[in-house]
């Protein structure tokens, strides 16, 4: 994720620190909405944080929905782990979290990245799951297996390459606390300094591990499964995940809603976006225990 063209600075809510038993520490920015509303978990995007992708989102969204917007592994204040990064544990790590928080089932919001996440939490935990929003991601990322092979051997020689980034393991640990309470001690001027701190956050191995494994990730076989109310957020001017791969994305899910949005792959750094994924999760939830149609709709 590249943060370019920044909105002006919301109010961002506070984040607290949640221990998943037996998986790490996460950190979790969460919004309670009226009595009794609905819950929604924001899943972030490849080198994001859940700050960092749903800033414009937090305060649109609370007004009618509880809003829960977790950091994932390596990204961020996540998980902090020597496995390999997979999209599977970050699934699994949802479901801990949800858990943990006793919410109950959920309408999964996944942001690139975070689109293979929620539609892997829907197949791994499918109680937890009662809709889906997925903004600007696909069910695979490179198609064809000579790209796939191209793309995953690129990733992998960057992983070897940023292990080098063992620096960061192999200096001392106080040496890199003080490192990190150096760049954090005072309140960032402006949103566009907050946001070069998010991302100084990240841990740099984790992120290229990442980036292979949303390389990796084709869901194909049981996209089709999906049996929860589904909203695809399409962003028609996207670089990074074409558009006409998010519209199959839709056309794989019965019954899904396609939402067409004028922007490109930085779309969630604009004003705009937060109302935006508030229509998406409405049209969601208005489906819920609503009998799916094979053909998809739009908006």
């Amino acid at each position: 994720m590249v943060v370019t063209e920044l909105a002006p600075e919301p109010p961002l809510p506070m984040g607290e620190r949640v221990e998943l038993p037996g998986r790490g520490t996460t950190f979790v920015r969460s919004v309670a909405g009226p009595p009794g509303a609905p819950t929604v978990l924001l899943l972030h995007g490849w080198i994001a944080s859940a700050g960092l992708n749903w800033f414009t989102a937090f305060g649109p969204l609370s007004q009618r929905y509880n809003v829960i917007a977790p950091d994932m592994r390596g990204h961020g204040r996540g998980i902090r782990s020597r496995r390999r990064f997979r999209l599977t544990d970050c699934a699994d790590d949802m479901a801990a979290l949800l858990e943990q928080l006793d919410t109950g089932p959920v309408i999964a919001v996944g942001y690139s990245m975070g689109g293979p996440i929620a539609q892997l939490l829907w197949r791994r935990h499918p109680e937890l799951v009662s809709g889906l929003v997925l903004c600007a991601t696909s069910y695979r990322f490179v198609t064809g297996t000579r790209e796939r092979f191209i793309f995953s051997s690129m990733m992998a020689a960057a992983i070897g390459t940023t292990r080098t980034g063992e620096l960061l393991s192999r200096a001392p640990a106080a040496s890199m606390r003080r490192r990190r309470s150096a760049a954090t001690a005072t309140r960032p001027a402006n949103l566009r300094a907050w946001a070069a701190g998010e991302m100084r956050r990240h841990d740099a191995v984790k992120i290229m591990e990442a980036g292979h494994a949303i390389g990796s990730y084709n869901a194909r076989r049981w996209i089709g499964e999906i049996d929860v109310p589904t909203t695809v957020l399409v962003t028609e001017r996207d670089r990074a995940i074409a558009p006409r791969g998010q519209l199959k994305l839709a056309a794989a899910i019965p019954g899904a809603v396609v939402q067409p949005y004028d922007d490109g792959h930085v779309a969630c750094a604009k004003r705009e976006f937060g109302p935006a994924v508030v229509r998406a999760v409405d049209s969601v939830q208005a489906r819920i225990g609503v009998a799916p149609t094979r053909l998809a709709a739009t908006l």
